[in-house]
């Protein structure tokens, strides 16, 4: 009763003081005659739109800038047009070296957001170069770097022109490709806007917003920007069909039997299938599959493990892209309830997926998000169907939801795992947050554990600032049963509290410093069986941001792990039972984003375990020009264990190589190796894009085994060859 009591007066004290003040939006001003886009913005009826108020962001806030910059931003009634007039007093010095959709390289930028469901958590975000490439993706949890989707792809058309004065860019974007709500015509969004000066590493932003508000070197967060409002918009609903053909062969390289060598498996691939996509409202979008095919999808990049727990692999494939900050609820780090790599992929293999069903919007106030797939027996395994509920509802104020999640996985033999939960984000006052999330999970057995023991609970506060002091601590406890099996979980049964402390300072207008931050970062974690600490880590750090972009930092860090199983991280090289306690620093150099060659850099060494490590990372990309890109990721992990008599240098290299003809036609080359289980990949994919929704695919993958004398058997130079030829078309009614 009194704990009730408590959390009755809690909510009525976030219901007073959470409340956000409301502020007028901004009428948009809807277009009186026809815009071409051809990137000239020399219609008269630009004219009668007026420019954004836009204040200098980097990199000194509110400085006069140096070039003249005006964005305008105007409608009809099907589509949204954005135009920028960007000036430049030395067009020499623009810069344009990509012509590879969806990637920066340091290009000069015109980017736009729009918060399309005025929630104030998510954005779709479009961008175009000065050679007119585009770039698209979304972002959640009020502009998180970690939650950016640059896999999201939609329909869209931007052109661009330079000329002795500068450079400038026409942006128009169908209201068929934005979900949105709508109240007798009227629709209000959240619109925020900049330009990016590569070689001044300099940006100009609307709406004004303080460099104190945690959005990074990127000023896109949904809570920031500017309420605007159109009038007599309908969003059109035309239908999206998008049949595809697909032929290639392959062939695989399988252990026999009695493992005593292997064999070569050749086989020829047809598939045909076809996505549709409709919206019945214009705040939600049904999507449906049939035959899923991923083949024109990059590969994973590679990964070595240096612990005892799994990897996280990031979601690539586009079907799952749409809306999927929505799909999200976190349980703490890596770990989630629902992780959609699940379907469709057992350790990176695909499984065949016979189609499903995808349905995301906003209705009122609430977030709705639907997803059922269905897979194929394939490989040994039974034909699975994948069920997921998501519902989120704004309460309080502007910046704070309550949720729900409902999972499902049930295989044709019956059985089945279900995981439910329930979450709550609340802005109590000011930057000060309260996360709440309960997940508990059910599934088919001899037993039915507690629900205590089949549960998982997570209680968090933070301090959203950037400026001065934040902070946040996250207090997690994780039943022995629980076990999401359409999620992500890092480690079964354990409480662990995770803390960070932080005061950042902004420099004063002479010096070379932009910010300068002292930080630290706490995480213990505790094994619920037998009450002993599992891990202990202890992190201080420096670092510091130079006016110019560029990044250093220091960071030392004491760790404490408690082995109860000894575990390999490569061959021959184990860490035996045992409690160690190991420290280490790290120096970090990630250069400035406008530049030609980024030489990103850290270095690590001290202890490791009972032994020690040295670690280089080195990530360097250079633009040779706008058709051609080269990145690279190299890491090399030096580790000894004299007194065991072991030794391990691992290799981790992973190479890209863009090319690009134009905005049509490019060419993606992407290498990797890794000498831990000897192994050199290669992934080539050639596009043409005829229009969005339309594309031609050649992919070319290949495995090739590295080492001949220490495997037995020793495995054929090809692990495994396909080529693959995909075609997509998109029909529109």
């Amino acid at each position: 009763m009194r704990v009730g009591c408590w959390l009755l007066l809690l909510v009525w004290l976030l219901a007073l003081t959470g409340l956000a003040q409301a502020q007028d939006p901004m009428r948009l001003v809807r277009l009186s005659g026809p815009v071409e886009i051809d990137g000239r913005v020399d219609e008269p009826v630009w004219e009668a739109v007026p420019p954004l108020p836009l204040v200098v962001f980097v990199p000194q806030y509110r400085m006069p800038p140096t070039e003249r910059t005006e964005i305008r931003v105007a409608y009809d009634d099907r589509y949204l047009y954005v135009a920028g007039r960007l000036y430049d007093s030395d067009p020499g010095g623009i810069r344009a070296r990509t012509l590879y959709r969806d990637n920066f390289a340091g290009d000069d930028r015109f980017c736009f957001a729009l918060d399309t469901y005025n929630d104030r958590l998510s954005a779709a975000w479009f961008c175009v170069n000065p050679a007119g490439t585009r770039g698209d993706q979304t972002i959640a949890n009020d502009g998180d770097f970690s939650t950016f989707n640059r896999d999201w792809n939609t329909y869209w058309d931007a052109a661009t022109t330079q000329n002795d004065q500068g450079w400038f860019a026409e942006i128009r974007v169908p209201f068929s490709s934005l979900g949105f709500q709508e109240e007798d015509g009227r629709v209000v969004m959240g619109l925020s806007a900049y330009r990016f000066i590569a070689r001044k590493n300099e940006r100009h932003i609307f709406p004004d917003m303080p460099p104190s508000v945690p959005a990074g070197f990127i000023p896109v967060k949904p809570s920031r920007m500017a309420r605007v409002v159109m009038e007599g918009v309908h969003r059109h609903t035309p239908v999206y069909v998008t049949p595809y053909g697909l032929g290639g062969l392959q062939q695989q390289a399988r252990l026999n039997d009695g493992r005593t060598a292997y064999d070569i498996v050749r086989d020829g691939r047809r598939e045909v299938g076809l996505d549709v996509r409709y919206s019945p409202s214009p705040s939600l979008s049904l999507d449906l599959t049939a035959n899923t095919d991923f083949a024109q999808v990059e590969a994973d990049d590679q990964q070595i493990n240096l612990t005892r727990f799994p990897l996280f692999f990031p979601e690539k494939r586009q079907f799952f892209q749409e809306r999927s900050e929505l799909f999200g609820f976190g349980l703490g780090g890596f770990n989630r309830l629902f992780h959609s790599r699940r379907i469709g992929l057992v350790e990176g293999t695909p499984i065949r997926l016979l189609g499903g069903v995808r349905l995301v919007g906003r209705r009122g106030g609430t977030d709705i998000g639907l997803l059922d797939m269905q897979t194929a027996a394939e490989g040994g395994l039974p034909a699975e169907n994948f069920g997921v509920l998501r519902l989120r509802q704004r309460v309080f104020n502007p910046y704070s939801n309550v949720g729900l999640m409902l999972t499902s996985r049930v295989a044709e033999d019956g059985r089945y795992n279900v995981a439910s939960g329930v979450d709550a984000l609340v802005r109590v006052v000011g930057d000060e947050y309260l996360t709440l999330r309960l997940a508990h999970t059910f599934e088919d057995g001899p037993a039915t554990p507690s629900w205590p023991e089949a549960s998982h609970l997570l209680l968090g506060w933070e301090r959203r600032v950037e400026g001065g002091l934040s902070y946040a601590a996250e207090l997690v406890r994780s039943g022995e049963a629980f076990n999401p099996a359409v999620g992500f979980l890092l480690r079964r049964n354990v409480t662990s509290l995770d803390g960070r402390l932080q005061y950042l300072w902004f420099a004063g207008a002479t010096s070379p410093l932009r910010t300068f931050s002292v930080q630290g970062a706490f995480q213990g974690v505790r094994r619920n069986e037998d009450g002993r600490i599992e891990s202990v880590l202890m992190a201080p750090a420096l670092e510091a941001e130079f006016k110019s972009g560029n990044r250093l930092g220091l960071t030392y860090r004491a760790n404490y792990e408690s082995v109860p199983v000894a575990f390999a991280i490569a061959p021959e090289v184990t860490i035996p039972v045992g409690d160690y306690w190991f420290h280490e620093a790290e120096l970090t150099f990630q250069s400035r984003p406008g530049a030609t060659f980024k030489p990103n850099v850290a270095v690590t060494a001290g202890p490791f375990y009972d032994g020690h490590r040295t670690s280089v990372l080195v990530q360097p990309a250079l633009n040779l020009s706008r058709h051609l890109e080269l990145s690279a990721d190299y890491n090399l992990n030096r580790i000894r264990f004299p007194k065991r008599d072991q030794a391990a240098d691992m290799h981790l290299l992973r190479l890209r190589v863009r090319a690009a003809y134009d905005v049509h036609l490019s060419l993606s080359t992407f290498l990797q190796y890794n000498s831990v289980i000897d192994q050199f990949d290669l992934n080539l994919r050639l596009r043409y894009n005829f229009r969005d929704g339309t594309d031609l695919w050649i992919v070319y993958n290949e495995a090739l085994h590295t080492d001949r004398e220490a495997w037995q058997p020793v495995p054929p130079r090809s692990l495994g060859r396909a080529v693959m030829v995909k075609y997509t078309h998109t029909f529109l009614w």
